[in-house]
Formats: structure tokens, sequence, C-alpha cells
């Protein structure tokens, strides 16, 4: 290979930087290669604007704008190359000066050295102060404004957009569908939704969980979202099922709902959009809008667990591209707030490794689809979209983000909670034994004993 090869020299580069081999293969612009052999994932640098990107802003930031702007690629598994650099930048420190001056002395040498780049124009640019009424409207649409043909296209039938709950491994008879209809059917068991009841669900995205509820528990049910969009595909799937009497999705935020009070309150996967100043706000709005006795269900993202929480919002990728001005918590910190609140914490139940087997087929889904992905979004939402995915499941699966479903109950004024002596009267029956009873049945009818679910 000629001296003048440009990969040899960034692999160079980066394995000073790095203190260690380069985890995978590395291809340039000019098409030369360096790094391990065999098979794994290729990092491709397809012009050498994604150096000045990185001399600019060096890290996550300057990385994501390079692939967003497709002059870095992944060929292979993507998953697998972020976790391979994942484990390698762990164990390195920061830059040192000769670090820095060698990669301007190596930037300057292939022509890399010039102006800021502007950034991708996905990238989030939101006005106003933090988390007003506003600017939270800006970021919902941000993310869930982006088109409604390309989450019916990503999602299962039901359009369920958070964790799933995966009650067997998947199979040909057992997948994501039946995965979030159990998630559903948990959320409703755990809330004990009867006929008759009146139902809020804060952040309702496209109607999964309204719809659900009243279909299959007769309940009323009132949604609130801040996506015109989502409202709009969720009206559609309501007035198409003849649900127009008993589901209602408002274009509303939560801190504007005052037609109280609500049998049981639902939140999937919206309290990490709401902030850390505005969580004592979150936290005691759901409270108020609970009759006594009701039960509130959160499902909602943590950072932390692990160790040192140091990107409560995602990190620069996440904050610039798909979720502005999230904020996520330790779990410990959101009980206290949820306790400060007035809710008494009932159960709290991890779902992280679930978000794994979840995400992996939204994944696969936009791999296995590129072309129809691209003719949806756009080439570079869709090459947001891939590493959006590919992080997320890589984050959940080593434990650096975690998600929990959170019951509690409103007492009453004598502080009693109404709920029952038991666990499992209190949770319901787990949806896990619907498949059982059913399996049962088939093999053996008399001997078909599990108790049914009470929907």
């Amino acid at each position: 290979m000629p001296m003048s090869a440009v990969a040899p020299r960034l692999a160079a580069l980066l394995e000073g930087v790095l203190g260690a081999p380069l985890p995978v293969r590395l291809r340039a612009w000019d098409g030369s290669e360096a790094g391990p052999t065999g098979e794994g994932p290729v990092a491709v640098v397809r012009h050498r604007r994604a150096l000045r990107r990185l001399l600019w802003n060096p890290g996550e930031l300057g990385l994501a704008r390079a692939f967003v702007a497709g002059e870095l690629a992944v060929e292979g598994d993507i998953a697998e190359g972020l976790s391979r650099f994942w484990k390698l930048g762990r164990s390195s420190g920061s830059l040192s000066l000769a670090d820095k001056l060698a990669a301007l002395r190596t930037a300057a040498s292939l022509g890399a050295i010039g102006p800021r780049p502007r950034p991708p124009a996905s990238e989030a640019r939101l006005s106003g102060r933090l988390h007003t009424r506003r600017r939270d409207r800006q970021a919902i649409a941000h993310h869930y404004d982006l088109s409604n043909a390309f989450y019916e296209f990503l999602l299962d039938p039901q359009m369920a957009y958070s964790c799933g709950y995966w009650t067997q491994e998947a199979s040909a008879t057992y997948g994501l569908v039946d995965a979030q209809r159990d998630k559903l059917d948990l959320v409703c068991r755990k809330l004990h939704l009867e006929p008759g009841m009146r139902l809020l669900d804060v952040g309702c995205g496209w109607a999964s969980l309204l719809i659900h509820a009243a279909q299959h528990y007769g309940v009323e049910a009132v949604g609130v979202t801040l996506s015109a969009e989502q409202r709009a595909l969720g009206m559609r799937r309501v007035r198409e099922l003849g649900l127009e009497d008993r589901v209602e999705i408002r274009l509303q935020d939560y801190r504007e709902v005052v037609d109280e009070p609500f049998d049981a309150v639902s939140s999937l996967e919206m309290g990490e959009h709401v902030g850390q100043d505005n969580y004592p706000v979150y936290a005691a709005q759901l409270h108020r809008l609970l009759v006594p006795h009701g039960r509130l269900l959160l499902q909602q993202m943590s950072r932390g667990a692990s160790g040192a929480n140091t990107a409560p919002g995602g990190g620069a990728f996440m904050e610039s591209y798909v979720a502005p001005d999230m904020y996520m918590r330790p779990l410990g910190e959101t009980l206290g707030f949820l306790e400060a609140a007035g809710h008494e914490v009932v159960d709290v139940h991890s779902l992280r490794e679930h978000y794994v087997w979840t995400v992996r087929p939204w994944l696969d889904t936009l791999q296995d689809h590129t072309s129809e992905a691209i003719s949806l979004i756009g080439e570079e939402q869709y090459r947001v979209w891939l590493l959006y995915l590919a992080g997320a499941a890589l984050a959940f699966e080593e434990n650096r983000m975690g998600v929990h479903q959170i019951l509690t109950v409103r007492p009453d004024a004598e502080g009693r909670s109404g709920l029952p002596r038991s666990r499992a009267a209190t949770l319901g029956a787990d949806p896990a034994l619907d498949r059982l009873r059913a399996d049962a049945s088939v093999v053996d009818p008399a001997r078909a004993s599990v108790p049914a679910a009470g929907h």
C-alpha cells in the first residue's frame, strides 16, 4: 500500500488516541483500508470533511454529525461496531496536548483543515426558555411529527412506540405484536381497569393504550399529546374502530388538563420529556388528577443505574437529533419526586432487557427495508434512525439505560390506599398466564385451570 494511503495514517492516529488497536476495520475515501481483517463491521470514512467535523467538535457530536451527513458510515452490523468502540472508549482518557497536535498534523496533511462545517439539516433547533409550553411543543414535534407513514412502517399495527413486555422468547408464533399486546394488557391490569372507569393517558402517542383499554376493558379513555400528527392518526384509528364515543384525544399540554377526576392515569415514556425542574410539577399534576384510591402507571426510562449519570439527556447525539430537552435520572430520584407529590409507590418493575428485544425488531425493519424507509423520511433522517436504534439497543443491553413500570396509588384523606391485601390481586393476572391457559386448553381442555384475566 502506498505511503500516501489515507487509511493507515488515520488508523495510526486513532490507535495513538485510543491506546489500543482499532476495534474495527477502517476504509478511507481513497479506497485504502487498515485495521483488523476478517468478518465484522467496517467503518468507512467517505470524506475528509468527517475529520474536519471531529476537529471542530471532538467526540460524540462530531461523530454524529459526520454519520448523519453521510461522511462516515458503517458496513455490517452497526450495533456491533458501536459496541466495540464503546468498550474501547470507556477505557481511554481525554486527549493530551500531544494527541491534539498529532491530530492537527494528520488532518492538515490530508487536507481536512478548514472552516466549521454546517450541521446537518435534521439537527434540532429549538428556541425559547427550557420546558416552556411553546418549547416543549417544538421538542415533541421534532421527533413525533416526522411522518405518520414512517411510524406506521416501523411500528406494529397497534402503533405502540414504547418498550414491549416479552413474556416469551421471539419465535414464529410470538413476536413484537404479541409483546406490545402483552405490555398494554400489563398496564391495564396494574391499573385495575374496569368497565365505566375514566382513564387519562398523558403522552398518548398514536392511541395504542387508549384503544386497547376501551376495546378490552370497557373504559372511557382520554389522551393528551403535543404532536398534531399523532393526534391526527390516533383519531383516524379511533374512527375506523368506531370508538368515538369512548376515546377522546386532545392536542393539549399535561399542565392544561383540568377536567379531573380520573379513576386511573397512565403515562408511558413521556416523563423523560418534562425535564428535571418540571418533574415535581408533572408528579403533582398526575396526583391531583386522580380520585382517592386511583392508580397511576408510569413507564419511564432512567440513567445512571450502573454508575455516574453523565448524560441525563442521552448524550450529544440524542439531544441534538432525536429527543431534544429530554432528561433521564436514576430510578431512585424519580421515586422521590413521586412520593414528595403524595403518591404511594406500590410496585416497581424493571423492563430493561425487554427494550433490547423491542428495539431490535425496529432496527431490523429499518435495515431490511432501507429503500422504503428512505422514501418516507429521506437519507439523512434514515441515518439518524439507524444510529438512534442501534445505539439504544446497545445502551439498554449494557445497562447504561433502564426502563421501569412504576405503579402508585393516591391514598385518601385518612391515608388508606384501598388496595387489595394480596400482591397478586393488586397487580392482576400477568399476561403470560393467558397463553399458558390457552396452551393448556389445546393440550387438555379439562386441565385449563390457569385463572383467566379480567377482560
